[in-house]
């Protein structure tokens, strides 16, 4: 009871007290060590003080109550099992001090060794390692260059200077040439550098050196780079970092010793085989550091075969034991191996699905442990084309990786030029300050898009993103120039026509053409490479466990697809259906004069003209869509946007209108079109006109359309095909929305359907805070929900997507108080909160209800995790996006089932 009583109070740990389950408490390096220590393998004796005291302490600025004797018990019980204690003049224990939060984050955070040496110890070190004086000098200049830059905040410059300058005297460019002497000369060296920036001399106190070491591991937490990675790699930022006290073994006492880092498979491909680093007569950050040449871990067997052997030994263990990659540093010290950390070795993606793959066939793992292992990030990483970057190329911008992929062309101003280079064959790139839906057929032409406005977000990064085509945004070292058809970066002058290359992963901008590598991984989705004939391991591994995500997956996947091609590729990607079919998209274009038309009628028989002419146009584009997803659903959201949109700008329109009449020319039909624009201005149009409401004031409108889809639909059955039509109605707010519109519609559907077998489901996009809180009264009306999260975003958080990137989402990230835009991943507990309460309520009210989401979050791996456990039926996402769904909803499944079996 006593010590169940005192264990909320205890901050630290001896290696023998903890394991890798204790990776909250003990950090990822904390936890292996004492799980290595239990394993029997051999490490360096020491303690571990936990995360809870890191986060006590970042939270009043003072070490817990109760850690410093905690702290002083644990090293007495070290110095006791050494037989040495820290400092001792005579015959010291030095102790290193280190970070490990329970994510790696490797080089993030700091590290200080040789902790305990002063002017007494190090000689008493150098009798200690058999008179060996450089040793002991050399070991003490890197404490202070190790203390003075960590703890201190000592320009690291400075010391690197000294040390240069130490060489230079010697007439060399290696350390391993400075004698004691040299060492000694540049212990005094670096103690001037620490009381130059200090105001105080080396502390000679080796307690005082541990306890600010410990505090400076403390505060490296929430340094800039710590924070940066953090947000980067998505680690929750309350979680601390603990402090590992690790008794020092030392690889630099000469030729005999060394230290290195090892993989027990390559992380960057995956394969098996001896990976691995090794430096004789070093400490561990010298490898780091790079300040000399390592050579292959399999040199090792020539220098010391017994050290070497034992090391693939316990490489092996480590493997089978943790039943993954692992990352491996060690230190031999005169012949004897130490181990001084493991962890599960990062690795790049296509590294990960290999392993995962052979995991599986050496019965370390099973399918689905493999399919925990991946996920839908690195798949999208392996989809994309990437440049061969065999050669110097020197990127001259770097904006936002805004949609992943590598290409290269000729450069373009106007969505017109592009089409028109296209037509010819020539591969181009779009360059804008910004894009708008008028550029769309110029984004489709395109290789990639470029712009040096917006963001992640932005108008040319969501549409980019939804078609697979590369993108940079927010490129703002671009100085584009769209009337003089030119750009200007780092001082130079780019003009229409010249070639350039961007990488819509990295966010770089390169001049010229970089030869690009395609992917096989797609090559294997889109049906061109079998992965049983396939020589690479790679699309093996994919296929694999693909095959089982798909089988595992309660979700299925659709897409959002506004063409018949579009829709071909979905479906060639494993679409089982269009989720958003968009037919705004389908009045671009050449159909604009039409949209213009209906917009400036003032007379019914002018609009049902208007209409008349639209129909046989929306009817075509049905067809065609139906037919490509011949016995899958096709969800067709009535048109949406805002009428503004598809007509020109209110001020540039006004000025040619008055420079015109100023000429006396004619412009009878310019001040008509400015006096519909006027009339149809609105101050925020994204709250205005558009949607539902559009089909309510403007007659005839979603009649036209209603018609097309089933006209449509009923030609592609009487052709012996099967269309599965879904019509949703866009921006309902009150149930009585739906019902009006539903009302005309079922007569018109009735009307063109007769016989002929074809069903029509009638439902609506949940796109408005109001309809996610009545959704028990809207699920009256409708048979299906489809989650519009993109606006659903914006309006539950009072966002005006196309503006707040830009202007203050860079500050909140900052901040912390996002930790991603939630415009990319869904905001659980928000927005989140809306899906779930309109999905319970909706489907209390109508147990059938089918339940979708479709905005840009149902490709978003941690949504689709979100969107399985809230119940969805589907996500729908862009077509190159259906892979990384189908993966992360098989994902969701086996978690899920692994922790109800928990």
């Amino acid at each position: 009871m006593a010590a169940q009583e005192t264990v909320d109070h205890k901050y630290v740990y001896d290696f023998a007290e903890g394991n890798k389950d204790l990776k909250d408490l003990l950090g990822g390096k904390g936890a292996n060590l004492a799980e290595m220590t239990n394993l029997g393998l051999p490490v360096p004796p020491g303690f571990t003080i936990t995360t809870e005291a890191c986060k006590a302490y970042l939270a009043t600025g003072r070490e817990p109550d109760g850690l410093a004797g905690q702290i002083e018990a644990h090293l007495e019980s070290l110095e006791r099992g050494m037989g040495r204690r820290l400092g001792d003049p005579h015959d010291p224990l030095l102790v290193s001090v280190r970070s490990g939060a329970k994510f790696s984050m490797p080089g993030m955070m700091e590290t200080v060794l040789n902790v305990g040496l002063n002017d007494r110890s190090v000689v008493g070190l150098a009798a200690q390692a058999g008179g060996n004086e450089r040793f002991a000098w050399d070991s003490y200049r890197r404490l202070i260059q190790m203390f003075g830059k960590t703890v201190c905040e000592v320009p690291g410059e400075e010391f690197e200077h000294a040390l240069d300058e130490a060489k230079r005297a010697r007439g060399t460019t290696s350390d391993l040439d400075l004698d004691a002497d040299d060492l000694r000369g540049l212990v005094d060296a670096y103690k001037k550098i620490f009381l130059k920036h200090t105001g105080r001399d080396f502390p000679q106190e080796p307690r005082e050196q541990l306890d600010l070491a410990i505090r400076a591991v403390f505060e490296s937490w929430n340094a800039e780079r710590a924070v940066l990675y953090r947000r980067q790699e998505r680690i929750p930022a309350d979680l601390g970092t603990a402090v590992n006290v690790v008794a020092m073994v030392f690889g630099n006492l000469g030729p005999d010793s060394g230290t290195g880092v090892a993989f027990t498979r390559d992380p960057a491909s995956g394969a098996q085989g001896i990976y691995g680093d090794y430096l004789a007569n070093a400490q561990g950050e010298d490898v780091v550091a790079g300040i000399r040449n390592t050579v292959p871990l399999q040199d090792l067997e020539r220098l010391d075969k017994r050290s070497y052997d034992e090391l693939l030994g316990i490489m092996a263990r480590l493997e089978g034991h943790y039943r993954d990659l692992c990352d491996i540093e060690f230190t031999i010290e005169r012949g004897k191996l130490w181990m001084l950390q493991t962890r599960v070795g990062k690795r790049t993606a296509a590294a990960a699905f290999v392993i995962a793959g052979q995991l599986v066939d050496e019965g370390l793992i099973d399918l689905d442990e493999a399919l925990h292992r991946v996920n839908g990030a690195q798949l999208a990483q392996l989809m994309f084309p990437r440049f061969q970057l065999d050669h110097d190329f020197e990127s001259v911008a770097k904006g936002v990786g805004a949609s992943p992929g590598a290409a290269s062309g000729k450069v373009v101003f106007t969505s017109a030029r592009a089409v028109e280079l296209a037509a010819e064959g020539e591969a181009v790139i779009l360059v804008r300050r910004e894009t708008n839906p008028d550029d769309l057929n110029g984004m489709i032409a395109a290789k990639g898009i470029l712009t040096s406005r917006g963001g992640k977000t932005s108008h040319a990064a969501v549409v980019a993103r939804g078609m697979g085509k590369t993108c940079v945004s927010g490129a703002d070292e671009i100085d584009v120039n769209v009337p003089a058809k030119r750009f200007s970066v780092a001082g130079q002058t780019v003009s229409e026509g010249d070639v350039v290359s961007i990488d819509g992963t990295t966010g770089k901008v390169y001049l010229g053409e970089v030869p690009v590598m395609p992917s096989e991984v797609v090559r294997y989705f889109e049906g061109t490479l079998d992965p049983d004939e396939a020589d690479d391991a790679l699309v093996r591994a994919v296929h694999r466990i693909m095959t089982h995500a798909d089988a595992a997956r309660r979700l299925a996947v659709r897409a959002n697809a506004d063409t018949g091609e579009d829709a071909a590729r979905a479906r060639r990607f494993g679409a089982q259906g269009i989720g958003l079919c968009r037919t705004e998209h389908m009045f671009l274009g050449d159909r604009r004069e039409l949209v213009e038309r209906l917009i400036l009628t003032r007379t019914d028989t002018e609009r049902s003209d208007a209409l008349a002419a639209l129909l046989p146009l929306q009817r075509d584009d049905f067809v065609e869509i139906f037919r490509e997803m011949d016995g899958l659903p096709v969800t067709v959201r009535l048109i949406d946007p805002p009428l503004h949109e598809f007509l020109p700008p209110l001020e540039q329109l006004a000025v040619d209108v008055a420079v015109a009449q100023e000429r006396g020319e004619d412009v009878a039909k310019e001040e008509a079109l400015l006096a519909a624009v006027r009339r149809m201005h609105e101050e925020n149009p994204m709250l205005g006109l558009r949607g539902v409401r559009l089909g309510l004031v403007i007659p005839g409108l979603f009649a036209m359309q209603v018609r097309a889809i089933a006209e449509a639909a009923v030609r592609v059955t009487r052709e012996g095909g099967s269309a599965c039509p879904e019509i949703m109605v866009p921006l309902v707010g009150a149930v009585q929305e739906l019902e009006t519109v539903r009302a005309e519609a079922e007569k018109i559907i009735a009307e063109v359907v007769g016989d002929s077998g074809v069903e029509v489901l009638i439902g609506t996009m949940i796109e408005v805070p109001r309809a996610a809180l009545t959704a028990g009264q809207i699920a009256e009306a409708a048979q299906f929900f489809s989650f519009g999260t993109n606006d659903l975003t914006q309006m539950g958080w009072g966002f005006s997507r196309d503006d707040v990137e830009g202007a203050f989402f860079w500050r909140y990230l900052e901040l912390g108080i996002f930790g991603i835009s939630p415009f990319e991943s869904i905001d659980r507990d928000g927005v989140g909160r809306l899906v779930r309460i309109a999905a319970e309520e909706g489907r209390a009210a109508r147990p059938e209800l089918k339940l979708g989401v479709c905005g840009e979050h149902g490709g978003d791996p941690e949504s689709v995790h979100f969107f399985h456990s809230v119940g969805l039926d589907y996500v729908s996402c862009s077509p190159f996006r259906v892979p990384v769904a189908r993966l992360e909803a098989g994902r969701a499944a086996v978690e899920t089932v692994g922790s109800d079996s928990r």
